[in-house]
């Protein structure tokens, strides 16, 4: 607004003729009667002041859409963000940005909800506190043989599991071709043998993949929230098939505050699996799920300690163990407010029936 009534201001200036030491309107002004005002100022100063203020609120309004674009301009200034892509592609508006130190963001609408903070060619830094929190299902896994990433993002996990683990196979899959394209030109993510990227749905891969994994890390998102396809009980069930033996699923899922559905989604997990447990993201309002499909019951102690001594152990740059010790906890009252999501209610109308007898479709084509 001030970059707005600065334009009136200046507009009236030069129609009055007014210098650089004069900042008050005539009728302000003491005036000497040796000194008679000039026409244009006694035309002003006739000026009813419901005209005058008509006059200001068209001028005003002829300076907006100036005003909106420096105002713009100056909050993506002010905000250090430097725009360095910008594409649209059929899932999402994507963008990134660059700040002054060099770390780069993903996201999936201007300004909105960062999808991933990322300092290219470093897979050892980790921005985002929930990105520090998803490994610890790692911990919580009886082998660390192969994973499953859904949503690559600027593929910060996948990298970052990737350098500390070299020997685990992990496998990402991203339903936008355009986001896998912004994580390799942009973000500094890379493929090979062990770290292979897929550009398919990623229920659908779930669904009929032959492979099973130790641990299924669920962190796609939309501009706002978790697609719904992918918070069912039928894709949780899915899910729990593709476990191998002793594998756990960690899902990433926005908290009550900002997700309206947080209770049915937490409930959804409860009635797939046997164990549930919960870890707030410290400072953010990320909530992860750890799900098991055996009964088990986890220390939180315990579990700190294990977290804090990987840490140590492969050299992280952050303790893993402080968010287990600060978050991690059984569901309390989480779910007991929500119900369980269906397909049939979850699934847009628009989505064809599946056929009584589906095939296999082959494998997805690995992105080049």
């Amino acid at each position: 607004m001030y970059i707005l009534f600065s334009g009136v201001k200046q507009v009236w200036e030069r129609r009055l003729g007014r210098r650089n030491d004069e900042h008050a309107f005539p009728a302000e002004r003491k005036t000497s009667v040796s000194k008679p005002l000039s026409p244009q100022r006694q035309t002003l100063q006739n000026v009813r002041p419901r005209k005058l203020a008509l006059v200001c609120l068209v001028v005003l309004l002829g300076l907006l859409p100036t005003g909106i674009f420096i105002g713009q301009a100056a909050a993506e200034e002010e905000a250090g963000q430097k725009v360095l892509w910008e594409k649209k592609s059929p899932y999402n508006d994507i963008l990134v940005t660059e700040d002054a130190q060099g770390l780069r963001t993903l996201w999936f609408e201007r300004w909105g909800a960062r999808q991933s903070v990322v300092k290219p060619g470093d897979p050892a830094h980790v921005e985002l506190p929930y990105a520090r929190a998803m490994p610890v299902g790692l911990l919580l896994a009886e082998r660390r043989q192969r994973v499953l990433i859904v949503g690559l993002g600027g593929g910060t996990i996948p990298s970052f599991l990737h350098h500390y683990y070299p020997q685990l196979k992990i496998d990402v899959v991203e339903l936008d071709p355009e986001v896998v394209t912004a994580a390799k030109k942009f973000f500094g993510f890379q493929e090979d043998e062990n770290l292979r990227a897929f550009v398919q749905d990623g229920r659908k891969y779930i669904e009929e993949t032959k492979l099973r994994y130790d641990v299924i890390f669920l962190d796609a998102f939309g501009a706002e929230n978790v697609p719904p396809p992918l918070t069912t009980r039928e894709f949780l069930q899915a899910c729990r098939r593709a476990l191998a033996p002793g594998g756990l699923v960690v899902g990433n899922i926005w908290s009550r505050a900002s997700n309206p559905l947080y209770d049915s989604m937490v409930r959804t997990y409860q009635d797939v699996f046997e164990t549930v447990y919960i870890l707030e993201a410290p400072g953010s309002g990320n909530r992860i799920v750890f799900a098991l499909p055996q009964k088990k019951t986890i220390q939180k102690a315990e579990l700190a300690r294990r977290a804090s001594e990987e840490s140590r152990r492969l050299k992280f740059r952050f303790d893993m163990g402080d968010p287990v010790e600060l978050g991690f906890r059984p569901p309390e009252d989480d779910g007991l407010r929500g119900r369980v999501l269906l397909d049939k209610e979850m699934l847009q109308p628009s989505t064809p029936p599946k056929p009584k007898h589906p095939q296999l479709a082959p494998s997805p084509s690995q992105v080049k």
